[in-house]
């Protein structure tokens, strides 16, 4: 099973450059799906106008991820008229789809979890949970931690703080993907023009 996050965008370019990312974004997620992968969108940045966006974040999965991304990574260019100015001359609009570096960790891995059974805080009186039965359950790479301490034995809760910890960590790892495509985007000043892995002639 492969794994990877893609961010396509807009970089520096105008609206239509925008209703482009929203287009391309549907096709990816329409391709990706046609050949038996899994593709979820993390994070969409809207555009200026309805029906456009500045940027997406998709994880793309399954066993065919790398040759189904080689026909994406890059440049990307749209001919089409403008939709938003009629009588603009320019036809050729293009956007950027790239791998976002962050997560390659986004499998869940029980070797990076340290588990710590703690004391359960409750009630006073006789309801006083007077055994460990709580467990703490911390991602050692991250530093993401959990507790769970609801059910009556440690068995219980571990497995309940391990789902709250996996459902914690990738919410952690999605922000962080999400930050590290908006420096990328940010630093990104143009996209190539030249050189289009992929051309579509269609309306926007």
């Amino acid at each position: 099973m492969q794994e990877q996050i893609i961010q396509i965008t807009s970089g520096q370019g105008p609206e239509e450059c925008e209703r482009v990312v929203a287009k391309v974004q549907e096709l990816f997620l329409k391709e990706a799906r046609a050949q038996q992968l899994h593709a979820e969108v993390l994070e969409s940045v809207l555009g200026h106008l309805p029906g456009t966006l500045l940027s997406t974040l998709i994880l793309v999965s399954g066993t065919q991820v790398s040759s189904f991304l080689a026909r994406w990574v890059g440049t990307v260019q749209w001919v089409a008229q403008s939709p938003f100015r009629r009588y603009h001359k320019r036809k050729n609009w293009f956007v950027g789809v790239q791998a976002v570096n962050a997560l390659q960790a986004l499998a869940w891995n029980e070797q990076d979890v340290a588990y710590e059974s703690m004391r359960a805080s409750g009630p006073g009186g006789q309801h006083v949970n007077k055994t460990e039965s709580a467990v703490r359950a911390r991602h050692v790479p991250s530093g993401v931690t959990v507790v769970a301490s609801e059910r009556r034995s440690q068995h219980q809760n571990k497995a309940e703080a391990r789902l709250r910890l996996q459902e914690k960590l990738r919410a952690w790892q999605v922000q962080q993907a999400a930050q590290l495509a908006k420096e990328q985007w940010q630093q990104h000043q143009a996209l190539a023009r030249g050189n289009a892995v992929r051309t579509f002639t269609d309306r926007l």
